[in-house]
């Protein structure tokens, strides 16, 4: 299986952009999508509080289910059981429930109540996919597990580890799951297990969950295991506010895992039962968003043509621009020429000028300007005097550039609210624009 994360933390897409995207991941290769909902679910009754304003509807979850089986698609939803768990226990009602008070990341495991919260989390979601053979329950960096009160005293008296103290609840989701929906099968994340002996893995894991891995894999197959699952990423892994998504990193990245897919074989009775290409849209629920989805779309395409084709062959690279309606692909740069024919291809070559160009050519005019510096300077624009003469010397350059930036960013603006809800519009131009463009701003209001 070769399925593609939607990472709906941050930057969620409107369901009519996946209308135009679910068909586009099935030509290139893909079979299933990985969708972590995180606040966009539709929670009812008491959960009704962890909802974003923008969450989609129970419309729009059936709706997305449609488009992926009509593309060949499956879906597979992912909850996250234990860390990162910010838009849950950052309310004042689940606080309690918190590993440390302080923070928000990750569940207490010995409050009854995190379990029975856990439990109609899981039930909602699974209720609303039927159709899903696959559940993720995350499991990942669980920050700060064993420096709560109520672990420190579980440990004491249990001769116990932050290991045997994570399995113990792993199991018990998992005991819900497998007792609940007969047949489901469960995908978690492994980095929490690689710290954990065989013999504890061996007795908690091994029937119910398959690890997302990396090369632990001999310890997989002592401990039991029969399948595996990778995890790559297409986005979002190389820095929690990227922008623009480098390609030859990706690349390489799905390069270096298929060299690990050629060693199962040797590993039997293990075997590679699916790859996850991850791509985050945010490193947490509090972090700023890195590289829209639109944004990264060649290099989706370039690393599940790879995969499809054990390596970026001449095949693979033929099939990414065609379908992407590319002339060229320019691995180092980063970047693609040809006008393009992906969805939100317009968002694409925006984000590159932003990325490539805004800051650039303000900061160029507000600082290497000798007129702006020394007859405009910040002691002249607080009171508000200067020389005519010399303003005029600048002042139609300015203008024009703060015209041709504003009227771009009015083009930008639009093709955004076609893919995103208003909180996503704002939040990428307050990030990516405004820190550059309000120094003009304010540059042109007082010179006017």
């Amino acid at each position: 299986m070769r399925l593609v994360h939607l990472d709906l933390k941050g930057a969620a897409p409107r369901v009519s952009y996946l209308e135009q995207v679910f068909p586009l991941l099935s030509q290139l290769g893909a079979n299933g999508v990985l969708i972590e909902y995180e606040d966009m679910f539709p929670f009812k009754g008491e959960l009704e509080i962890l909802r974003s304003p923008y969450a989609y509807s129970e419309e729009d979850i059936e709706r997305i289910q449609q488009l992926a089986e009509q593309h060949k698609l499956e879906v597979v939803p992912l909850v996250q059981t234990f860390g990162h768990v910010e838009f849950i226990l950052k309310h004042e009602k689940y606080q309690h429930l918190r590993e440390v008070e302080r923070f928000p990341n990750s569940f207490n495991p010995h409050v009854p109540d995190t379990l029975a919260l856990l439990k109609s989390i899981l039930s909602q979601v699974i209720e609303k996919h039927r159709h899903s053979t696959w559940i993720h329950i995350g499991a990942d960096e669980v920050f700060h597990l064993g420096e709560g009160m109520d672990s420190k005293n579980w440990m004491s008296h249990n001769k116990g580890d932050v290991g045997t103290m994570y399995l113990k609840h792993i199991k018990e989701v998992l005991g819900f799951l497998t007792a609940q929906y007969w047949g489901l099968r469960v995908l978690m994340w492994d980095d929490m297990l690689r710290k954990i002996s065989v013999g504890a893995l061996r007795v908690a894991l091994v029937a119910h969950a398959c690890p997302a891995a990396v090369p632990f894999l001999t310890k997989y197959v002592e401990s039991g295991f029969e399948a595996v699952w990778f995890a790559s990423a297409f986005k979002g892994t190389t820095g929690p506010a990227q922008a623009w998504t480098p390609l030859s990193y990706h690349l390489k990245n799905h390069l270096s895992w298929l060299k690990v897919m050629q060693a199962v074989p040797r590993l039997a009775p293990l075997r590679l039962q699916g790859v996850v290409l991850t791509g985050w849209q945010r490193y947490d629920h509090y972090s700023v968003l890195c590289e829209l989805l639109p944004v990264s779309i060649p290099s989706l395409a370039i690393c599940l043509q790879t995969l499809v084709n054990g390596g970026f062959t001449e095949e693979a690279k033929r099939k990414v621009l065609d379908v992407l309606g590319l002339e060229s692909v320019q691995l180092e740069q980063s970047t693609c020429e040809g006008r393009g024919a992906f969805p939100g291809v317009e968002i694409y070559h925006m984000v590159e000028q932003v990325n490539g160009h805004l800051k650039e050519s303000i900061l160029k005019a507000l600082e290497e300007e000798s007129a702006i510096k020394g007859w405009f300077s910040p002691y002249h624009r607080k009171r508000q005097f200067g020389n005519p003469r010399n303003m005029e010397s600048f002042g139609s350059k300015v203008l024009k550039l703060h015209e041709d930036w504003e009227s771009f960013v009015r083009d930008l603006r639009a093709q955004l609210e076609r893919i995103y809800f208003p909180d996503t519009v704002e939040e990428w131009m307050e990030e990516n624009v405004n820190p550059y463009l309000d120094q003009l701003r304010d540059l042109v209001r007082d010179y006017r």
